[in-house]
């Protein structure tokens, strides 16, 4: 309850003011790989490893869909537009993996594989990122194998129950996000302090949800970007940034809350004719932690996460870590 109201608070500000981070017109294009694995917090359940791998343009790079998006937003004549393509991969899977009979009450095994298209519009004070999505959830997505020849690599036994996973079935989605820039440049000596404000929704056969969180930095140059990025439904950035020194770095902390509609993973199918697995909790919470790092084109991040029960059953609230690296061209 407590994320929740915070993220209200944070993401009420409504109205962006202008600063010095209006978009510049010499920027390249940047690549983004995330890897997410509730192994950097020492578990082993639930959302267990994610991996996602992003392009997105640089200004003046934009195609039809992008631009009729900045024209639907009535973007201003400033405004720089992106476009971007992603791939992922999420598994999730039970706290018992020594057993290969179904587990009712935990969560299910399940691989998903993605692709994303996303148009994106940076204005003086906000982005605005839409994301449509094409995916495949079922054994065709290779979650076992992912799972156990990870499994292999670092010494840990192999999950058994793999044949309970949730069965081959295509997902569609789409996203919004928006991003602002509402209290920024408080100076703390050589240091910089500012909010980032999000508000979005996702609406598909994966995820039917709606959000509010703000992310607090602490750090020097602090303009370069609206934070390090995650695999979704995770609090973001926008994917790119613009280097301004040699060498910049900054602390985050972040709240997000959710209020989810539908979760695949956990309520069932809305396309296929299948029993309801779980009952997901309507409100769920992620609190993060972590620190970036920018050196000329590149920028290195860890984050650690904490997420409140998405069911009922569920025995305690998942911890996870996130590593980002990405380049600009």
């Amino acid at each position: 309850m407590r994320i929740t109201v915070f993220c209200l608070l944070a993401a009420g500000i409504s109205e962006p003011v202008l600063s010095q981070d209006a978009p510049r017109d010499d920027e390249g294009a940047t690549v983004s790989f995330v890897w997410e694995n509730d192994s950097f917090a020492g578990t082993d359940r639930n959302y267990t490893n994610g991996v996602r791998l992003s392009w997105l343009s640089g200004t003046g790079d934009t195609d039809g869909v992008s631009d009729l998006v900045a024209q639907w937003l009535g973007a201003d004549e400033y405004a720089v537009v992106r476009r971007g393509i992603a791939f992922g991969h999420s598994l999730f899977s039970p706290e018992d993996i020594s057993t290969d009979q179904p587990l009712p009450l935990q969560h299910p095994y399940a691989g998903w594989l993605y692709l994303e298209y996303t148009p994106l519009i940076q204005q003086a004070d906000r982005v605005d990122q839409f994301t449509f999505q094409i995916g495949l959830i079922g054994p065709s997505a290779g979650g076992e194998y992912a799972q156990n020849e990870f499994h292999a690599v670092i010494g840990e036994p192999e999950a058994l129950g793999w044949d309970n996973q949730l069965r081959d079935e295509l997902t569609l989605g789409v996203a919004w996000d928006r991003r602002l820039r509402r209290v920024a440049d408080i100076e703390l000596g050589a240091l910089s302090v500012d909010l980032t404000p999000t508000v979005g929704f996702s609406v598909g056969t994966v995820q039917t949800n709606a959000k509010l969180g703000a992310m607090l930095r602490l750090g020097n140059d602090l303009q370069v970007d609206y934070g390090p990025p995650r695999v979704r439904p995770s609090l973001s950035g926008a994917n790119f940034f613009n280097p301004v020194d040699r060498l910049s770095w900054y602390a985050f902390a972040g709240a997000e809350g959710r209020y989810v509609i539908h979760n695949r993973f956990l309520d069932g199918s809305v396309m296929l004719e299948d029993d309801s697995l779980l009952t997901s909790n309507r409100w769920v919470g992620d609190v993060q932690l972590g620190v970036a790092v920018q050196y000329r084109q590149s920028q290195f991040a860890f984050t650690i996460v904490r997420r409140t029960e998405e069911w009922a059953e569920q025995t305690e609230p998942q911890r996870f870590g996130a590593v980002s690296l990405s380049r600009r061209f």
